[in-house]
């Protein structure tokens, strides 16, 4: 059972029902405070009240609030005054609709609270309240009025009991204009695969896995000079240059978070980068087999070339020689040729 001093103490009103409860904090805070000192001897810096009119410091029994109005008058507002409120919300969370939990803004939560029923004759409405919560996969609207101030509030089921987180009004929230870049950026779907890949390799994670470091480290840092030593030193920052290359950065992150987790990096699933091209093609290689290819080619087509152009010209001088013939026939006459004696 939760021992907290509760912090208001009044009655939920869900339409005509009306339920006796406690306002009790739901979280706590365990940050370290420390103290105000003075730094040549080491002692305390305190702040008196004290009451200008009569220069002397009152106790707290006598501090009040007033309202300082626009001339600077002071106006006494006592707690009777702000009790005796005419709002139906001065004493009573009064529910005012049921919405799904997807339409609260997250921008909107404030402070969380449970609510605790306040005697036995609250536990049936209590959980009748808690059962219609569950089954309706809603959450309850609510205005309620604390420290001076009307407020709002959701109701959810916590376990086995009712928590209201107190919501900031709508006009409280500031809208994010202009704070997004203005500049055209294009993400590429390898970026966003990429950035897949690091969200699905970090998974998710058990919140009570998780503890304040800085703490631990203030908290070692007051033990050590406690007891005389001298405070550990802080481990070196790395020192990252400027990313030039958001896929390169991506893949690095991908593999570190691999690593971490124990998993084959070599394996890992990341695709690498296509080589730029440059404006400025590659220099041809002068030796190896590239160039030997290359002049073997260039001597062919010469040797080719020279071939054409002697089967060229013995065709002509072959054209030539057999016309120089067929003139010369028609010029000089054929001679009888004489037939030879046969001995007998």
């Amino acid at each position: 059972m939760l021992h907290v001093r509760s912090i208001w103490n009044g009655a939920i009103s869900f339409g005509l029902v009306s339920i006796p409860i406690k306002l009790v904090n739901a979280t706590e805070s365990h940050s370290i405070s420390f103290r105000q000192i003075h730094t040549e001897d080491g002692g305390r810096i305190r702040y008196r009240k004290v009451c200008e009119l009569e220069d002397r410091e009152v106790p707290p029994s006598e501090i009040g609030k007033g309202y300082e109005d626009a001339d600077g008058t002071i106006i006494p507002i006592t707690e009777e005054d702000l009790a005796s409120l005419p709002l139906p919300t001065a004493k009573t969370i009064e529910i005012v609709a049921f919405v799904p939990a997807d339409r609260i803004d997250p921008l909107q939560m404030d402070a969380s609270y449970y609510l605790q029923a306040s005697g036995a004759p609250a536990a049936k409405p209590y959980i009748l309240l808690r059962e219609a919560l569950k089954r309706s996969n809603k959450v309850a609207i609510a205005k309620f009025a604390l420290r001076g101030r009307e407020r709002l509030g959701m109701l959810r089921v916590v376990g086995e009991a009712i928590a209201m987180h107190g919501l900031l009004w709508p006009d409280e929230v500031r809208a994010p204009e202009g704070l997004a870049p203005d500049t055209d950026v294009t993400v590429r779907d390898k970026e966003l695969d990429l950035a897949d890949a690091l969200m699905d390799t970090l998974g998710e994670v058990d919140l009570e896995d998780l503890h304040d470091e800085y703490r631990e480290a203030v908290e070692e840092v007051i033990a050590a000079k406690a007891a005389g030593e001298a405070p550990p030193k802080s481990p070196e920052p790395a020192t990252g240059g400027k990313v030039l290359d958001l896929m390169a950065a991506l893949e690095n992150s991908v593999r570190a978070a691999r690593e971490s987790r124990g998993e084959d990096a070599e394996h890992a699933e990341v695709k690498s980068l296509p080589q730029r091209k440059t404006a400025r093609a590659a220099p041809k290689e002068t030796g190896g087999k590239k160039s030997t290819s290359t002049a073997k080619k260039t001597a062919a087509k010469k040797t080719t070339a020279a071939k054409k152009s002697t089967s060229k010209a013995s065709q002509g001088q072959g054209t030539a020689k057999k016309t120089a013939s067929k003139s010369a026939a028609k010029k000089t006459p054929a001679k009888k040729s004489t037939p030879r004696k046969r001995s007998a």
